[in-house]
């Protein structure tokens, strides 16, 4: 196991700090954000263990929120939003949204994650018969008014953009652990990168978190709306610093918690949260020397290793879960799984790759290893949701997570997502035309 950083001193042995100096117009680069309660005010089937079924909501233990950094550089915009959910919005939601955005801020790049709390609301239903209509219309009727209060919330903090610096750090801490894995050392992602924003005075105005760890602390027979651990995490780091904290789940789909002398999320959150804070309080900020904003989309498609035309696989699905969630689920992986890369680079020196689903460890890792680029950080749960991405080697091993039920894309999806993240991020760099070496 490996042993607790004590003290700011050993965090910042392994610390990388973004610096240099403003070469730059100040208004070259700026920063706002907004947030927004999104907790549903509606009965609704909970999204996480399919144990539950389609059993309703029966109240709040803390508010699930969506926090928006939207980060302009030489008139490019980019929003990250940070959503105290299971997943990030549904396909057909993520291209309202987007639409939304371009068409009233000029925001053209989007990342949107799901912390992947185990405690909020399915978002799969649809207002049809059979796939939600007619039993949970309470809850069609958020789901339909969610992409709106996304929106609105990106647009909000458009509207606060103002110049800024930029720092980033990362330490490698001790509080995740591999729940798939039999071999030895079995992967893991330690990397805490946070991304802090301060105003030209260097005062914080927002920190971001990345970290890779199942939210899945608060107890599962609870039917109430929770942000677990993430969501104390935050409200601690904001409370001590004076700035809001925005949660960014990495490539968890092998992390569990691994918490250290604490228990329950609370506490976990705040012991996560106090290794942010010293992380938050080390990272020396700049104006950046070569303000820019890069992206590419890109979508695959992927057979998959279930066959959902088959009535007994369909039966058995939706006993493990429920009949229309499962509907909508076979029907968006008819014709094959779709799901999408989005890289983004900022100011040529943070890598940002976001995956839609459920990443393991090792895709993250040897992502940074192979991106020789200053700071490279995964977001999983990213833009949709299309269930498990294992490793080959995962896949071997078999289990939960890696076997088809749940890990449904074709072997090696994950691998050919993240060498076209890395093609990109090259492509972006220069070092590339075209996807090829110069």
């Amino acid at each position: 196991m490996i042993a607790r950083y004590s003290s700011l001193a050993s965090l910042l042995l392994t610390i990388s700090l973004t610096c240099g100096i403003s070469l730059a117009d100040d208004a070259d680069f700026k920063v706002g954000f907004a947030q927004k309660d999104i907790t549903p005010q509606v009965a609704t089937p909970m999204w996480g263990y399919g144990a539950r079924r389609d059993m309703l909501s029966q109240g709040t233990l803390d508010p699930l929120m969506a926090k928006a950094i939207v980060v302009e550089a030489d008139s490019v915009r980019l929003a990250i939003v940070g959503m105290d959910t299971g997943r990030a919005p549904t396909t057909a939601m993520m291209e309202q949204i987007r639409k939304t955005i371009r068409e009233k801020a000029n925001i053209e790049h989007l990342l949107i994650v799901g912390s992947h709390t185990h405690h909020g609301p399915v978002f799969e239903l649809t207002d049809r018969e059979g796939f939600g209509k007619g039993k949970f219309d309470a809850a069609i009727a958020y789901l339909k008014n969610l992409p709106e209060m996304l929106s609105s919330t990106i647009l909000e903090a458009a509207t606060t953009l103002q110049p800024a610096r930029m720092g980033v750090s990362a330490a490698d801490v001790p509080y995740n652990r591999n729940r798939h894995s039999k071999r030895k050392p079995p992967a893991r992602d330690p990397q805490l990168g946070v991304v802090r924003f301060d105003d030209l005075n260097g005062n914080p105005l927002v920190v971001l978190v990345n970290f890779a760890a199942h939210p899945v602390m608060t107890d599962n027979k609870e039917l109430k709306f929770s942000a677990d651990y993430p969501g104390f995490m935050m409200n601690h780091v904001q409370q001590e610093l004076g700035a809001p904290c925005v949660f960014i789940q990495g490539a968890a789909g092998d992390m569990s918690v691994n918490a250290i002398n604490v228990s329950g999320p609370k506490a976990f959150g705040e012991q996560l949260g106090n290794d942010v804070l010293n992380l938050a309080k080390a990272t020396e900020t700049a104006s950046p020397r070569r303000p820019s904003i890069q992206g590419r989309v890109d979508r695959f498609h992927f057979t998959t290793r279930i066959d959902l035309n088959n009535p007994s696989v369909m039966l058995a699905f939706s006993q493990a879960f429920f009949p229309e969630l499962i509907r909508n689920f076979a029907e968006e992986y008819k014709d094959g799984m779709h799901p999408e890369i989005c890289t983004v680079l900022i100011n040529r020196e943070l890598a940002i790759v976001g995956g839609s689903g459920e990443f393991f460890s090792n895709h993250a890792v040897r992502l940074r290893d192979r991106a020789y680029v200053k700071h490279t950080l995964f977001f999983g749960y990213c833009n949709g949701y299309m269930n498990y991405f294992p490793t080959i080697e995962a896949v071997s091993e078999g289990g939960y997570g890696a076997d088809a039920p749940v890990s449904p894309a074709q072997i090696g999806a994950g691998e050919e997502m993240m060498n076209r993240a890395l093609i990109n991020i090259y492509t972006m760099l220069g070092k590339m035309a075209e996807g090829k070496p110069d």
